[in-house]
């Protein structure tokens, strides 16, 4: 209903050129929209509109464009789409395709994403660390160690991943595997409980999310004190429903921890709303207000 919402107003917009004309910041607007519900279609549809119209798209329409595309899987359109821009592109689209880019072979596109990352931001930790996962998600384990030397070489320090949730007014912070927390016994009963619940729904954790040369087995534990896992927990241990949940990371959401999220939230009844680097995500009855586009 949002989306056609979306669609409607827009079209009255455009039908009342002569109150209101739409301009380049109104379809970063509707172009993010598509971007994050995949709508490459619509997406396609306004950006091919806003040429028509002859408003002249700025960095920050680009940017939305190899967005949609990067997020729905057509990276060689994207790639063809960056590499034939008038402008030159910014870091955030370099960035966007070498994301996008994480799964497939393309050597190509992540060789030139990488390039233009380290000559626009060469001092920017999260080009070192984006770089160095694409390579662990390969087990190319002898360039991850290159990367975390260079990053050493060039005194590039990394932001750690941190959950933080309030509980009767107190803030309380979680790091990946923290055992600093005075109730951690409590809270690793909680992440027992949830890992068997989410094995019986038939989840195969994505190990892939743990960067780190070591076996299966130690994956899987290392997945579930996750720093949002371990704050969703902790909201399990202190609260009831209808009480929702509420967690903020300062990092994007890790892949596994999302699903897991979601058979949380039909598991236990309870309705978890996480604030990660890109959006807002609002868990309810096994699914995502995001819909697994972010």
């Amino acid at each position: 209903m949002g989306l056609q919402r979306m669609r409607w107003a827009f079209s009255q917009e455009c039908s009342s050129l002569s109150q209101i004309r739409p301009n380049n910041v109104t379809f970063i607007g509707v172009l993010s929209a598509c971007a994050h519900n995949g709508l490459v279609d619509d997406g396609r549809r306004y950006w091919s509109t806003m040429q028509e119209m002859g408003i002249k798209a700025s960095m920050e329409n680009y940017g939305c464009m190899v967005d949609l595309l990067c997020r729905s899987g057509l990276l060689d359109e994207a790639y063809s789409f960056v590499t034939s821009m008038p402008i030159l592109p910014n870091s955030v689209i370099w960035r966007n395709l070498l994301v996008a880019s994480k799964s497939s072979n393309r050597t190509d596109i992540v060789g030139l994403a990488s390039k233009k990352l380290f000559e626009l931001e060469p001092q920017n930790p999260e080009n070192y660390v984006l770089l160095s996962n694409l390579y662990a998600l390969n087990s190319q384990w002898d360039r991850v160690r290159y990367m975390r030397k260079k990053m050493k070489d060039n005194n590039v320090t990394v932001v750690a991943g941190c959950s933080s949730i309030e509980i009767n007014g107190y803030l309380h912070k979680f790091v990946v595997s923290d055992g600093s927390h005075p109730e951690i016994k409590e809270i690793r009963v909680v992440l027992r409980e949830i890992a068997d619940r989410v094995l019986r729904s038939g989840h195969k954790p994505w190990t892939a999310a743990v960067l780190h040369d070591v076996g299966e087995e130690e994956k899987e534990i290392a997945l579930c004190e996750h720093s949002e896992r371990l704050a969703i927990a902790y909201g399990l241990l202190k609260t009831k429903a209808p009480h929702v949940i509420r967690v903020v990371k300062n990092l994007r959401f890790c892949p596994d921890c999302h699903e897991v999220a979601k058979i949380i939230s039909k598991s236990y009844g309870r309705e978890i709303i996480v604030r990660d680097r890109v959006r807002f995500h609002r868990f309810i009855g096994g699914s995502c207000s995001c819909n697994d586009f972010w």
